[in-house]
């Protein structure tokens, strides 16, 4: 997914409030709407963390498209 508007549409779904940050809560809540109900609390936090290279406890848009192009 190297097209970034596309990325902007993903990151889109995940960020449920639109402040430009993906929490845990919303990472969960956005896999389960996507059809993986099994990601809990725990996992989503891993995920979260793993991305977040600021420490902020948050995914932002750069953090995301960061990791993409990995």
């Amino acid at each position: 997914m190297a097209d970034i508007e596309q990325a902007k549409a993903t990151f889109a779904r995940f960020d449920a409030d639109g402040d430009g940050q993906v929490t845990p809560d919303e990472f969960k809540r956005a896999m389960a709407e996507m059809g993986d109900p099994y990601v809990t609390g725990p996992v989503a936090e891993a995920v979260i963390k793993a991305k977040d290279t600021d420490g902020d406890g948050t995914m932002s848009f750069d953090e995301f498209w960061q990791a993409l192009q990995a």
